[in-house]
């Protein structure tokens, strides 16, 4: 049987969760978070990617682990993978939340933090458009993507483990990688 595909894009993983929940589209291609487990069955993940720190250049944070200190703010993209992880880890610093992932050094060069907190692609692309910016080494997490779909829906468990199947058949013969090598994603690594 063969049905109908139609392709959504959203502005925010927020945005997107929060369609998948209320029923509006039937599945989702989003971070995996315990937060969004609530309402979402995932998949196992099919790539990897790194959330990271950037700092203006003046800044005395030198390393990932100055970052959770009195007094930083940290920047971030409302209702994110990195949102939510910062929301749980960050003990003394503040959170700051942008209107989306892609407003996070926008905001941040008004201004708004002294360090921004993101994907580590985005936050490189972002450097190149300011000046005075550098990236902290390392990660802070890393982010495993997948399929999510959503639990009220009926018999998810079974669509669950279909598309499961399908991941795994993707990931191992290739395809994963591939797709990631033809179209020039820089800085992910298939799930393991």
């Amino acid at each position: 049987m063969q049905l109908p595909v139609e392709l959504i894009p959203f502005k925010t993983a927020d945005a997107t969760v929060d369609a998948v929940k209320s029923g509006d589209i039937d599945l989702v291609f989003v971070a995996i978070d315990p937060v969004r487990s609530a309402d979402i069955s995932y998949t196992p993940a099919y790539i990897q990617i790194e959330g990271a720190y950037i700092v203006k250049t003046s800044s005395p944070i030198k390393a990932n682990e100055e970052v959770d200190t009195v007094g930083t703010e940290i920047v971030v993209g409302k209702g994110s993978a990195y949102d939510l992880y910062l929301t749980r880890e960050i003990k003394h610093a503040s959170l700051l939340r942008a209107a989306s992932s892609q407003a996070v050094v926008d905001d941040f060069m008004l201004g708004k933090g002294n360090v921004a907190a993101g994907v580590k692609q985005q936050l490189e692309s972002d450097a190149k458009r300011y000046e005075g910016l550098r990236m902290l080494p390392g990660r802070f997490m890393v982010i495993n993507q997948a399929i999510g779909i959503p639990k009220a829906r009926p018999n998810y468990e079974a669509t669950n483990t279909y598309l499961s199947n399908v991941i795994s058949e993707l990931k191992q013969s290739g395809f994963v990688a591939e797709s990631m090598k033809r179209h020039n994603i820089q800085g992910a690594k298939v799930a393991d």
